[in-house]
């Protein structure tokens, strides 16, 4: 009696109310885990918590009390002597309680339950479901080799129930999705799908199961897959059904299929009210359905709309700024698109790959924008230059006049509001048959009205300052309107006009000097020149890069861009393979430009050139001697000058490295990094561009954190005179002075070197000491001799800190740390 009193105590009380809490803690986990369509499903719908806990703290209180009362099944109704349990519930408040402890992200000591189960009850009646999630949990440990192995003799030795299998066929996909095994994933998802009862699991089984067709590249197994998932319709969760129909879309075939039936498809979908909860993710398809069929401006308002019903998913956020933001770069609006990809990086994580390619195309076309604005300002400028002044006076009447008139209709506009707010909203309550509250129907006291009031303004006005005319864009127009009659005839506009309505305001600002509109000119070609370059090299848009570099040679530009500009263009028609404009630029070089380096790379492409003085690559070797002999300064100074002399050569980008390299070597890490960030927007596609961005992401982040060590644990270390670059001579003598005192005192394991340091300061160097004390003792040894009388200051440093002094630049720092 007492056994059976304990069982059934056991079961229908303590660990029926601990599956009660179980279940509803696997519900709002399932409810609050968001999902990530655009990603493989994960087989369960669970969420790892990162956190670090204490042992025995628990996150979830569903779980914590499930937990309670497994272990108080365990502890208050076990019935365990000679080796045996004699209440059969036992084990499956071990199940319990590992489920708790694996839902609450708690995987060890959930295992631990599980194998207790293992070696305690072998012959319990859920021991193989006591194999299978020890194995789930082992999958959440990242031990999916182990798992596989288990597994798989789990299926080869016990007989599973159709549930059993379906739930280890599950267990072995997700251990090979892990494992980026995605073939053997699908054999097993098969599986778990064909022999499943629940009808949840198997439309997510068979959601998985398209996935990995659409991965492998099967798209019409892929389809097959998700028609299963739609047959299932409301056995399942909507949310499966509703992802399906669109992967089938996003499967569409655009040259064979019947895309008025696809277009229907998903008007259907947005128009059925059981779908608004994903409105969303319908939207953002059907923006991509018009886009492939070409109908832009119906693309963006449907990006737009799906932007507007922004549910969870930041990922389709940033999937519908970065669409939108490539609509407009294809028409060269590029300032948009500069503003949209700003927003997608809104939505993705910092450093994540995703990231950091928008990231990197953002910065690439920060370049574009600045060049474009530079036409397009210095266009217009120069354009108004070439007018005649009744050309530029008629020009501007015309544009003051209209000016004010908008002026005027924009103040009409804002009287008739203000009316309109007056009469119908400022004393509206709530609807008919709402009471306030307060019992009043004040517009103030309704916090809807109000909210919606706020919303508005800022929709129309932005933020804007409490203050007189917070209207007006310029506080000297001032524009008398009468409130009480709002029609056009009897508003007028006081004497007191803005110097904003004058077109003397404009009239003025039109540059006269002849030296001023020369630089505007040069910068302007020079901007068409790069913009020619970038769409050449950085964004392979050829035909824009074409229409830059054409435009420019109409101007005429500088004699130094000209060669070059024609230069690329022949390179590029060679690119889109029109070999009649190709063959014309080449003509055109050969026969007028016969001397510079590009007629003789097109004469004789295989040509060495280094040997010409004049040459690019005969420079860089120059300048490169420069930088070995540390003469930083005249490296950056020649640098700009051979960059400017050589636009357009392939030799640039190596100039560009050289100097960014020197910059470093003069003023240290944060003027390094800056230089090669500009090395790799510039020149991305050079050998040069892609070295200075591996640099940059890659060692760079490595040494950005250097910090002094303690010099008592480094065996290596300098000493170190300090000379003023002034007396270079003297630091010379200096080092050839050690070199003598060494050789004769015979330290044959020290050697010497003049490090720059800043253009102000130089060192010489004494290498190879073990400690602090000998490099002290050295340094004194050299002063007391009396055939070498050193009596230089010194200062001794390990090497690590040194390398942190010439990479940082902060030798003052680390005297205060000495200090």
């Amino acid at each position: 009696m007492t056994r059976n009193y304990r069982a059934v105590n056991t079961e229908f009380n303590v660990l029926y109310n601990g599956e009660l809490a179980l279940e509803q803690g696997k519900k709002s986990l399932s409810q609050n885990t968001p999902e990530d369509f655009f990603e493989i499903l994960p087989l369960e719908r669970i969420t790892i918590k990162e956190e670090i806990q204490l042992p025995g703290a628990s996150k979830n209180t569903d779980f914590e009390r499930a937990e309670e009362k497994s272990v108080k099944a365990i502890q208050k109704h076990a019935i365990y002597f000679d080796g045996k349990e004699h209440n059969p519930q036992i084990d499956e408040a071990y199940m319990m309680l590992g489920k708790a402890r694996y839902f609450d992200s708690r995987f060890i000591p959930a295992l631990e339950a599980f194998n207790f189960i293992l070696f305690r009850y072998p012959t319990s009646n859920s021991i193989n479901k006591a194999k299978i999630w020890r194995e789930k949990t082992n999958i959440r440990l990242n031990n999916e080799d182990l798992a596989l192995k288990n597994l798989k003799e789990l299926f080869q030795k016990a007989k599973l129930e159709d549930e059993e299998f379906a739930d280890a066929s599950a267990m072995m996909a997700q251990a090979y999705i892990n494992l980026e095994s995605l073939d053997s994933a699908v054999v097993h998802i098969k599986n778990a799908a064909a022999y499943t009862k629940n009808n949840e699991n198997k439309g997510r089984f068979l959601y998985i199961k398209g996935q990995l067709y659409n991965l492998l590249g099967k798209k019409d197994s892929a389809n097959l897959a998700f028609d299963e998932v739609i047959a299932l319709n409301r056995k399942s969760s909507r949310v499966y059904m509703i992802n399906a129909k669109l992967e089938k879309a996003k499967n569409f075939d655009y040259e064979k299929g019947d895309k008025t039936a696809l277009q229907e498809q998903l008007e259907k979908l947005a128009k059925d009210r059981e779908n608004r909860p994903f409105l969303d993710i319908i939207y953002h398809q059907t923006g991509l359905y018009y886009r492939k069929m070409d109908s832009i401006k119906t693309s963006i308002t449907y990006y737009n709309k799906s932007i507007k019903e922004f549910r969870q998913s930041k990922k389709l956020q940033a999937l519908n700024y970065a669409s939108l933001g490539d609509i407009y770069f294809d028409n060269s609006e590029y300032k948009k698109a500069g503003n949209y990809y700003d927003s997608t990086l809104k939505h993705l994580t910092i450093n994540t790959k995703e990231y950091r390619q928008f990231k990197k195309k953002r910065d690439n076309l920060e370049e574009v924008i600045r060049y474009e604005d530079i036409t397009k300002t210095n266009d217009s400028i120069l354009g108004l230059v070439a007018m005649t002044e009744e050309q530029r006076l008629a020009y501007f009447t015309s544009y003051t006049t209209n000016l004010k008139k908008a002026a005027i209709s924009d103040s009409i506009a804002a009287v008739k509001q203000k009316e309109s707010f007056r009469s119908d909203e400022f004393f509206k309550g709530n609807k008919k048959g709402e009471e306030n509250p307060t019992g009043s129907k004040f517009y103030f006291y309704n916090q809807t009205a109000v909210a919606f009031g706020k919303q508005e303004f800022r929709k129309q006005w932005g933020d804007r300052k409490l203050e007189d005319h917070w209207r007006r864009f310029n506080k000297n127009v001032q524009i008398d309107l009468n409130p009480k009659n709002t029609d056009s005839q009897s508003i007028s506009t006081t004497t007191s006009i803005g110097d904003m309505f004058l077109p003397e305001t404009y009239l003025a600002r039109i540059p006269s000097n002849q030296k001023q509109i020369d630089s505007i000119s040069n910068e302007r070609d020079f901007a068409y020149y790069q913009l020619g370059l970038i769409y050449k090299e950085k964004f392979k848009e050829y035909n824009l890069a074409i229409t830059r570099l054409e435009k420019l040679l109409t101007f005429p530009p500088e004699e130094r861009l000209i060669a070059p500009a024609k230069y690329h263009l022949y390179k590029t028609y060679e690119i889109i393979g029109n070999n009649a404009m190709e063959q014309h630029y080449k003509k055109d070089i050969v026969t007028n430009h016969p001397e510079s380096r590009y007629a003789a790379i097109i004469n004789n492409p295989d040509a060495i050139l280094s040997k010409d003085e004049a040459s690019p690559e005969f420079k860089y070797f120059e300048l490169y001697h420069l930088f070995e002999t540390q003469k930083y300064e005249d490296v950056i100074a020649l640098s700009d000058v051979y960059i400017t002399g050589f636009t357009g050569d392939e030799m640039v980008p190596k100039f560009e490295l050289l100097k960014a390299t020197a910059i470093g070597k003069r003023d240290g890490f944060e003027a390094y990094k800056k230089a090669l960030n500009f090395v790799s927007l510039n020149y991305p596609n050079s050998d040069e561009g892609k070295r200075a961005q591996q640099i940059y992401s890659q060692t760079l982040p490595l040494i950005e954190k250097f910090d002094f060590v303690q010099n008592e644990t480094s065996e290596r270390w300098k000493l170190v005179y300090e000379f003023d670059t002034a007396a270079g001579g003297d630091a010379l003598t200096f080092q050839k002075k050690l070199n003598k005192a060494i050789e004769e005192l015979n330290y044959s394991y020290l050697t010497t070197s003049l490090d720059y340091y800043t253009p102000d300061k130089v060192f010489v160097v004494v290498h190879g000491l073990y400690s602090k004390e000998g490099s002290k003792g050295f340094a004194e040894a050299l002063k007391i001799n009396k055939k070498y009388k050193v009596t230089r200051p010194y200062f001794e440093i390990s090497s690590p800190n040194y390398a942190v002094v010439q990479v940082h630049k902060n030798l003052d720092l680390y005297n205060n740390k000495i200090e």
